[in-house]
């Protein structure tokens, strides 16, 4: 006999986490979570610089790869995902970043009624708890999400600061606030010492209520149907030997798996579009065009240089120092160990006459080997990475085969579009001007990547697409949009169109990119999503 609940949620990353606690919250309903991956137990998720080993770890990590492109000179790119409890959250950078107003207004002049920054901007403040300074009509205080802004200082960082400062960028106090343009030390989901995932937030409280079911190592491989109606869930436990089990939905079926793998799942049910099923020999259940489509990531091009005069991490995490390091911050004192990938940000436009901040730039005092971020440089250096906020190359997402344990294809096209390639150039050419202000020469040795040689455009697009990587922000595979629109996945209630009892409530179902790190954005996503599920009028808009 197959356990029976009323909502069963498929992946207990950040969005299947706020759903799991909002939806047991007032005892009336019983949610079965259902995760691939394992319970979060390994201490490299909870301290904060663990990043760089949960990065290439597959106990806890999905381990996926794009297919190869132009955009990356025939290159296979490593795309972490979480796989455990607290998903992406677990293993990710920290960084809490929303984007701008603009963003969540595009959102809703697509025809997604509800969906505009006035409309979400009380589920961000309902969730966060921030610092008790910040403007309250723009931040939340009491959420369960702990959010603190780097307490971390270092004679590179202000001296990166005051260097933006000396050719009009300016210093923002708050880049989720009224303004994102400027330049500001990272805000981060974190406490300090430890990681502030998902999982530690909301799913952790919810976990001691007697209507809430978690199961790990719990891969589901099938949304179970009754014609149009989604009924629940089939899935393996441990193993693709396991014994197949099933999970029966009284009422939904919400897929949060993210952005590779709730399309994945849908397709793999029969759900998607009709050619590719039938290529791969799936049953077609619902023929929906959209689904794996409209896939957007965000690509960055991380320029080194060999630093002078300073300590940086590199040096820091090596040897007796590390040692120190360790002991430092197991005695509550300042530690590299408390850091992730990026210490300050940088948010500026592409082009003067055109200011719509469409340049993300991050600075870090560490430098990696092959521009990557697992292995630290042996010397002294110094990082600027940036990116395009709001690409417009698509790509997809697609089951390689009808076995549900076969990694799908990804493939985002990254600098397929001519905009992009604009807009990436101008960043990397910003990054050099960064490096090379007053503030920053007694420390500014030489540039180690690309080098001073590298000078023309064509150039230096081909150093984009030589080591560029993703910055991990997947989204749009399941994106929402009315009827109408021929690509379109979910309504604006995030049901899936065409379904009954089905929805999808993760990053996959962002329109369009937010110019953002993505998390954010997701655990926005769940708290409305969650109101949704459960009939709840929508927060009123901030005045």
């Amino acid at each position: 006999m197959a356990e029976e609940f009323d909502y069963v949620i498929v992946g207990a990353g950040s969005a299947g986490c706020v759903l799991a606690n909002r939806l047991t919250a007032c005892g009336k309903y019983s949610v079965c979570l259902l995760e691939a991956g394992p319970p979060d137990w390994n201490p490299m998720i909870h301290i904060p610089a663990g990043f760089i080993r949960t990065l290439v770890n597959p106990n806890v990590n999905w381990m996926y790869e794009t297919e190869a492109s132009a955009g990356t000179n025939g290159r296979k790119i490593p795309t972490p995902r979480g796989k455990v409890i607290g998903g992406s959250s677990s293993i990710n950078g920290l960084i809490f970043n929303r984007g701008q107003r603009m963003d969540f207004d595009v959102w809703a002049q697509k025809g997604n009624r509800g969906w505009s920054y006035d409309d979400v901007l009380p589920y961000f403040r309902r969730y966060e708890s921030h610092d008790d300074s910040a403007d309250a009509s723009y931040r939340g205080q009491t959420g369960e999400m702990r959010i603190t802004d780097l307490a971390w200082r270092d004679p590179l960082c202000e001296a990166f600061i005051k260097g933006a400062e000396s050719i009009g960028i300016p210093r923002n106090p708050d880049y989720n606030g009224a303004i994102q343009e400027g330049t500001s030390y990272v805000q981060r989901t974190s406490t300090g010492k430890l990681r502030m995932s998902a999982a530690r937030a909301f799913l952790n409280p919810a976990k001691k209520r007697g209507n809430l079911h978690i199961k790990t190592n719990a891969h589901a491989t099938r949304i179970l149907l009754d014609g149009k109606r989604a009924v629940g869930v089939a899935y393996h436990r441990d193993s693709a030997s396991g014994k197949p089990q099933e999970v029966h939905a009284r009422r939904e079926v919400i897929v949060s798996g993210g952005t590779i793998n709730s399309p994945q799942l849908l397709q793999l049910s029969g759900i998607g579009p009709a050619k590719l099923l039938g290529d791969l020999g799936i049953e077609v259940r619902h023929d929906l065009a959209g689904v794996g489509e409209n896939l957007r990531d965000h690509y960055g091009t991380r320029l080194t240089a060999r630093a002078k005069n300073v300590r940086t991490i590199n040096e820091l995490a090596r040897g007796p120092r590390l040692v120190g390091e360790i002991a430092k911050y197991f005695l509550g004192r300042r530690s590299i160990l408390e850091l992730g990938p990026t210490l300050v940000y940088c948010f500026w436009h592409s082009d003067e006459t055109v200011r719509n901040s469409d340049l993300q730039i991050s600075f870090t005092p560490a430098s990696y080997k092959e521009g990557m971020q697992a292995w630290l440089d042996d010397e002294p250096g110094f990082t600027l990475a940036s990116w395009q906020q709001r690409p417009e190359s698509l790509g997809y997402v697609r089951a390689r085969s009808a076995d549900p344990f076969a990694k799908p294809v990804i493939q985002p096209n990254y600098l397929a579009h001519e905009e992009d390639q604009r807009v990436l150039l101008a960043g990397i050419k910003l990054c050099r001007k960064l490096m090379q202000t007053p503030a920053l020469a007694p420390f500014f040795a030489y540039e180690a990547y690309p080098g001073q040689n590298v000078q023309s455009d064509d150039e230096l697009l081909d150093v984009a697409r030589q080591r560029s990587t993703t910055v991990y922000h997947l989204m749009g595979t399941c994106r929402m949009g009315p009827a109408t629109d021929p690509t379109a996945v979910v309504d604006d209630q995030l049901r899936v169109h065409g379904m009954e009892n089905l929805r999808v409530i993760d990053a996959s179902i962002m329109p369009t990119m937010l110019s953002a790190n993505l998390n954010a954005g997701v655990l926005m996503i769940a708290e409305k999503g969650s109101d949704m599920v459960l009939g709840h009028p929508p927060l009123a808009a901030a005045s």
